[in-house]
């Protein structure tokens, strides 16, 4: 079973002599930071100055100030730029200012474990990973309540690390929730495969084969995108709340049954197969170098696959059919 720890497990005081710099206020950055600084911690906040994230943190009260700035001033260091950007923020920035007892905080641990960041040993790793966006986050945290997250430790240089990092999830009041033990490449290749096999890859392609199945068999297009799309909330919801058993009872005896006796019809032995492929290529680190030198070569395949997404169908229709739905938040 996993280790979990709440908010007896962690002491909160160990921040209070030490300065948290968060680089990069984005929806997660914003997050962590508020909450930090509402649980008493000191917050120095680095953001790209004219931008919109730069503005907002204006308006909750920082100052933000350069990344090397930030960097020199932060006894923690959490890095909440995006991955792609973070190996070159580390060394332009923060591995000059990266002296003897500091520490560095991640929230996903990409660059740590396929060693595009390769930290002196005098200083604490560690990771603070939240499962639910920046946002959920402050909220939960404002209600009291937090929000589930991970923790891991990557290097101990100061003997007291995991207690670090547990203060940090403490000021985020993840302790509330509950912190699961994990490691960095826990972490990271199960975020990876999640991403890749289930969340995104496999949920749009799987949407966008029935569209495709449902149009090509004559069926009205505004048809097949509510029956395999609009209606997936409902689905989710559910089983997010429920679980996959629950949503089963939630539903109709008739797309019970539906699901029990087909499903695996639609996800057979050889999806399973190229599933197992996919999380070996994360494992050895193959997807890793590919995306890093994608993004080197200026995202070329990236922006060819997102050019041929944008322009399927379902997105045509989809458009259309979410102006008649006021509800809906505007992108």
């Amino acid at each position: 079973m996993a280790k979990v720890y709440y908010d007896k497990d962690a002491d909160l005081n160990l921040l209070k002599d030490k300065t948290v710099a968060i680089l990069g206020y984005g929806i997660q950055g914003r997050g962590q930071s508020l909450c930090l600084r509402d649980s008493g911690c000191k917050v120095v906040v680095s953001e790209l100055p004219g931008t919109l994230n730069y503005e907002q943190a204006k308006k909750d009260g920082f100052s933000p100030v350069s990344a090397e700035e930030a960097a020199r001033r932060g006894d923690i260091i959490q890095i909440l730029t995006q991955d792609h950007v973070q190996a070159v923020v580390y060394r332009k920035a923060i591995e000059p200012n990266l002296t003897a007892g500091k520490a560095l905080c991640f929230s996903h641990g990409f660059n740590i474990h396929f060693k595009q960041i390769v930290p002196p040993k005098n200083v604490d790793v560690f990771m603070v990973a939240p499962k639910g966006p920046g946002a959920l986050v402050r909220k939960m945290y404002e209600e009291g309540k937090g929000v589930p997250s991970l923790v891991a430790v990557y290097q101990n240089a100061s003997g007291k690390a995991l207690d670090l990092a547990l203060a940090y999830a403490k000021a985020l009041k993840a302790t509330t929730a509950g912190v699961i033990k994990t490691t960095f490449a826990e972490e990271t290749e199960t975020d990876l495969f999640g991403e890749q096999a289930v969340l995104c890859g496999g949920v749009s392609e799987l949407i966008m084969a029935g569209f495709d199945t449902l149009v090509d068999a004559g069926y009205q297009p505004e048809i097949a995108y509510f029956e395999v799309l609009h209606e997936l909330k409902l689905i989710t919801d559910l089983i997010q709340e429920r679980g996959i058993a629950g949503m089963r009872r939630g539903v109709s005896n008739t797309a019970c049954y539906g699901d029990l006796s087909r499903g695996k019809r639609v996800i057979t032995a050889k999806t399973r197969q190229e599933m197992k492929k996919i999380l070996k290529e994360i494992q050895t680190g193959k997807f890793a170098q590919e995306w890093i030198k994608e993004n080197e070569k200026g995202r070329p395949v990236f922006n060819k696959l997102l050019k041929a997404g944008d322009n399927h169908k379902i997105e045509k229709v989809g458009r259309k059919l979410r102006e008649m739905m006021p509800w809906m938040k505007k992108a």
